[in-house]
């Protein structure tokens, strides 16, 4: 298929997350979609003005790290006059944690992921690996149309939201008796923000390539992309 649009991968920061084979593994998506794509592995190319302009998607995968004032303001002009951001998991919704203008674009903040019983600890990423379940919450919705409730074992993100969101679907963090909080707490996993005249998708579920490629992670995750791009 020619590119007909151009979508921008901006990826870096905790190598947890994989970022590099984690977008690599939707690039061949994006290019049967009609996208050219440009990789790039610093927020830097946010500041550029003439670039963003041109942009219709920026897939963004950059866990914690830093963000210029010049870049996220690039990034937030560039998201109001059109242009699509989409992400998952740490990459989008624990990034750049020392920008409030950040935060406020995307709707949402990681504030933690629950671990495993203290006695099931290994010391590895998998301390963080618990079952539980995606609740789709809507399904007039073209992200979600289709893709019933469902579950994972992986990192469950606890997210710090506003109002502003459309919530596609949830997940409810339990009570145990390990951590400090006394009641389940149901959190957003997948939502939609419109921005200007731009479109913000983000999905928590994510944590590596095997957790992306569980079908309907996979699923949301590529039609979160479409929806959002101009």
């Amino acid at each position: 298929m020619n590119a007909t649009k151009r979508a921008l991968i901006v990826r870096g920061g905790w190598e947890g997350h994989q970022p590099v084979a984690a977008t690599e593994l939707f690039i061949p998506f994006l290019e049967s979609s009609g996208y050219d794509v440009t990789i790039a592995e610093k927020p830097a190319v946010y500041a550029d003005a003439g670039l963003m302009g041109t942009i219709d998607l920026v897939v963004q995968c950059v866990t914690m790290s830093s963000i210029e004032r010049d870049e996220v303001a690039g990034l937030r002009a560039a998201v109001a006059a059109g242009c699509g951001l989409a992400g998952w998991h740490g990459g989008i919704a624990d990034s750049y944690r020392d920008s409030a203008d950040y935060l406020q674009l995307i709707g949402g903040q990681f504030a933690c992921h629950p671990g495993r019983h203290p006695d099931e600890r290994v010391g590895d990423a998998s301390d963080n690996f618990i079952p539980y379940r995606v609740d789709v919450v809507r399904d007039d919705h073209p992200v979600t149309a289709g893709v019933p409730s469902f579950d994972l074992v992986t990192e469950q993100y606890w997210v710090l939201s506003d109002e502003f969101n459309d919530v596609l679907a949830t997940t409810t963090l339990a009570a145990q008796p390990w951590n400090e909080w006394t009641r389940p707490v149901t959190s957003p996993a997948v939502w939609t923000r419109q921005w200007g005249s731009g479109r913000v998708f983000v999905a928590t579920p994510g944590h590596d390539v095997d957790t992306l490629r569980v079908p309907s992670v996979r699923t949301l995750v590529e039609r979160g992309m479409l929806w959002a791009s101009r």
